[in-house]
This record gives C-alpha cells, sequence and structure tokens, in this order.
C-alpha cells in the first residue's frame, strides 16, 4: 500500500511491518498505540522503526491511519483511573504509613 507520511512516499505492507517491529521491545504506551502481533506499540515508535525517521518529523495521526488501512488495530489515547482511584505509588504509601492523599 503506498502512503505518504512526512511528506515522504512509502510502500509498506502488512507482512513488512510484522517483519520490521519482530523482536522490537515495546516502549510504554502513554497515548496512541497499535497492536502489532500481540504486542502494543506507541504509534511514534512504529512510525519511526518503520520509515527510519525521527519521531518529530511526522505525526502520530500519519502513522495510525497507515496501520489501520494495513489491517491492525489501532488505539486511541488510554483511559485515565478516576479520581481517588490510588495508584501503585499511594497505595505503597499507605503500607508504609505515610498519608495518603487523594489529591488528582
Amino acid at each position: 500500500m503506498r502512503c505518504v507520511i512526512a511528506r515522504y512516499p512509502f510502500e509498506l505492507t502488512k507482512n513488512g511491518v510484522l517483519a520490521s517491529m519482530k523482536g522490537v521491545t515495546p516502549e510504554l504506551v502513554t497515548g496512541e498505540s497499535v497492536t502489532i502481533g500481540r504486542r502494543r506499540y506507541p504509534i511514534k515508535q512504529v512510525g519511526q522503526i518503520v520509515t527510519r525517521q525521527d519521531r518529530r518529523d511526522f505525526t502520530g495521526g500519519e502513522v495510525l491511519r497507515a496501520m489501520t488501512r494495513l489491517g491492525f488495530t489501532c488505539h486511541g489515547y488510554p483511559e485515565r483511573a478516576p479520581a481517588g482511584t490510588p495508584t501503585p505509588l499511594r497505595t505503597a504509601s499507605a503500607l508504609l504509613g505515610g498519608t495518603v492523599s487523594t489529591d488528582g
């Protein structure tokens, strides 16, 4: 499939993307992401590996559109935990006898 990312044309295939991402450890997902194989990768990490460009040169939307057109499952921003839900840091602090703040 032909697509344009950061004003450069690329000829991407699903098998090519799978081969490029094989053996790559996913970074922490904090924003948009794509599932490739059984792993979930940040969209910018995939774009950098597939296009060999700096992450600042393209937008996540460009890569997201390309991955969607290739048939990969794409995900939006992760949901935030509701206010008041204890985080691991708050839980550990409470277990160690610290005070627990309920601020967001």
